[in-house]
C-alpha cells in the first residue's frame, strides 16, 4: 500500500501527510520554475529600460508581490492537500470548477507548446553557434517536448528532482557570469541610463515583473499541496519568488546592461561559456515547461475523472509538441493571452473565499458543494471583465489602467469582491436566523 502511494500523484484526492515535503524542497521547485529563459529575458528588459538601481528595486518589489500572492494561494493548497482545480470547487461550485479546469488546462497546455517552440529555437541557436551543426527547430522542438512530457508524466516527484538539479546549476551559471562581467566592467559603466527609446516608467517595470508569473502563483496549490504545513508553503513561496526570482531578474538586468544584449544565449556565448553552460540553460527551460504540462494535466483530471492522469499528460504533451513543431502557436498566442487574463481572478476568488470561510475547505466537504456558486461566478465575470478593460488593445479594450498589470488587477478585484460578498451573505443569513428565532 505504501509503495502504491509513492507512485501516485493524488490528482483527485489530498496528498497524504506522510508524503508531504518541507519548505526547502518546495522552494527548489518554485526556483526551478522561475529560473528559465523567459525570466532572464524579463530581467534583460528591465536592464534595457531602467537604470540599474531602478531595475533592482523593480525586481524586488514585483517579486514581493508575487510572493504574497503565491503564499496566499499556496496556504489553501497546503491546508487542503488539493490541486487548484479541486480547490476552486469550494468557491465556484462543481460546474464552476469545470470551467476553471478548462481555462487553466487549455492555457497552460498552450503555453507548453509555445515554450517548446522556444526551446527548439534556443537549442538550434546553441548547436549552430557552438558546433556549427544545423538541426531543424521542428525536430528539436519534438525532442524537447517529449523529454518534458516524460517528467510531467512521472509527476511532482520528477519535477522536484529536476528542479533540485537545475536550480543550483542555473544559479551558479548566473553568479559566474556576473563575476565575469565585473572583471571587465566597472559599476559606473553598468549604471549608465537607458537609451531614450528603451526607457520605461518604474511602475510599468514593477507591473511587468508582477504580471510575468502571476498565473504560476495562482496555480500554487498544484505544488503547495505537497507542503507539510501552511508555513512551509509560505516560506517556499517567498524563497522561490522574493529571493530566487528577484535574484535571476537582477543578475539578468546587470548582464544586459554590461553586454547591451537581452538575448540570454548571445550573452552567454559572448561571455565565453561553452556547451555545458548551454545545457544548463536548456535544463532551466525544461524545469519550467514540464510544470506547465503537469498543472494542465491536473486540470484535465478534474474534468475527465475516469482517465488516469498519466494518459491525459501523454495526450496533451504529444499534441502540444506536434503543434509546436507545426508552428501553429504563432496564431494561437493571442488566444492564450485572452485565457491568461481569466486565470488570476480564480486565485483571488478561492483565497478570499477560504479566509472568509475556512471551515468548508476540507476534502470531506468537497462533494457537498452546489453545482454553481453564484457569488464566485459573479466575481469571476466582473473581475475578468475589468481586467480586459485594463488590458491594452489589441488583446483587450484598453479603456483605463489600475496597476498597469491586468493580471494583478484581476486578482485584487476578485479578492476584494469575493471577500466582501461572502461576508455580506453571512451577515444576511445571521440576521434572518435571528429574526426567525425572534418570531
Amino acid at each position: 500500500m505504501q509503495d502504491d502511494k509513492k507512485i501516485k500523484d493524488f490528482e483527485r484526492e489530498p496528498v497524504p501527510q506522510e508524503l508531504r515535503k518541507g519548505w526547502l524542497n518546495l522552494g527548489a521547485v518554485w526556483l526551478g520554475i522561475g529560473i528559465c529563459l523567459a525570466s532572464v529575458i524579463t530581467g534583460g528588459t528591465l536592464g534595457a529600460g531602467l537604470t540599474i538601481s531602478q531595475a533592482i528595486f523593480a525586481a524586488i518589489i514585483g517579486s514581493l508581490l508575487l510572493s504574497i500572492i503565491s503564499a496566499l494561494c499556496s496556504v489553501v493548497g497546503a491546508k487542503t492537500g488539493l490541486s487548484t482545480g479541486l480547490v476552486s470547487k469550494f468557491a465556484l461550485g462543481e460546474y464552476g470548477s469545470y470551467a476553471v479546469s478548462i481555462v487553466i488546462s487549455i492555457s497552460l497546455f498552450g503555453w507548453f507548446g509555445v515554450q517548446t517552440q522556444l526551446f527548439g529555437a534556443s537549442a538550434q541557436q546553441i548547436l549552430h553557434e557552438l558546433f556549427g551543426v544545423n538541426i531543424s527547430v521542428d525536430l528539436l522542438s519534438i525532442i524537447g517536448g517529449l523529454l518534458m512530457t516524460t517528467s510531467a508524466v512521472i509527476g511532482y516527484k520528477a519535477i522536484e528532482k529536476l528542479s533540485i538539479l537545475a536550480a543550483p546549476l542555473m544559479s551558479f551559471l548566473l553568479i559566474a557570469s556576473l563575476w565575469k562581467v565585473f572583471h571587465s566592467h566597472t559599476w559606473s559603466e553598468i549604471s549608465i541610463p537607458p537609451l531614450a527609446e528603451n526607457a520605461m516608467p518604474f511602475t510599468i517595470a514593477v507591473s511587468i515583473v508582477a504580471g510575468s508569473f502571476i498565473v504560476g502563483s495562482v496555480i500554487g496549490p498544484d505544488i503547495a499541496r505537497y507542503a507539510k504545513t501552511p508555513k512551509d508553503a509560505v516560506l517556499a513561496s517567498f524563497f522561490g519568488f522574493l529571493i530566487g526570482y528577484s535574484f535571476v531578474l537582477i543578475i539578468a538586468a546587470i548582464l544586459a546592461k554590461a553586454t547591451s544584449q537581452s538575448d540570454i544565449v548571445q550573452i552567454m556565448l559572448g561571455l565565453g561559456w561553452g556547451s555545458f553552460a548551454m545545457l544548463i540553460l536548456i535544463l532551466g527551460q525544461w524545469t519550467t515547461n514540464d510544470n506547465n504540462l503537469y498543472s494542465s494535466a491536473l486540470g484535465f483530471s478534474v474534468i475527465f475523472k475516469k482517465v488516469p492522469k498519466f494518459i491525459l499528460t501523454i495526450i496533451a504533451g504529444v499534441i502540444g509538441t506536434l503543434l509546436a513543431a507545426l508552428n501553429i502557436y504563432d496564431s494561437f498566442v493571442p488566444f492564450l493571452i485572452f485565457l491568461s487574463v481569466l486565470i488570476p481572478p480564480i486565485g483571488g476568488i478561492y483565497t478570499a473565499d477560504y479566509f472568509a470561510n475556512q471551515s468548508k475547505y476540507s476534502f470531506e466537504h468537497l462533494n457537498t458543494v452546489g453545482k454553481v456558486n453564484v457569488i464566485g461566478a459573479a466575481t469571476w465575470i466582473v473581475s475578468a471583465f475589468i481586467a480586459f478593460c485594463t488590458t491594452p488593445s489589441p488583446n483587450g479594450f484598453g479603456l483605463f489602467t489600475l496597476t498597469n498589470a491586468p493580471a494583478l488587477d484581476a486578482f485584487l478585484i476578485a479578492f476584494v469582491m469575493q471577500f466582501a460578498l461572502v461576508k455580506a451573505a453571512e451577515t444576511r443569513k445571521k440576521k434572518l436566523k435571528i429574526n426567525q428565532q425572534a418570531m
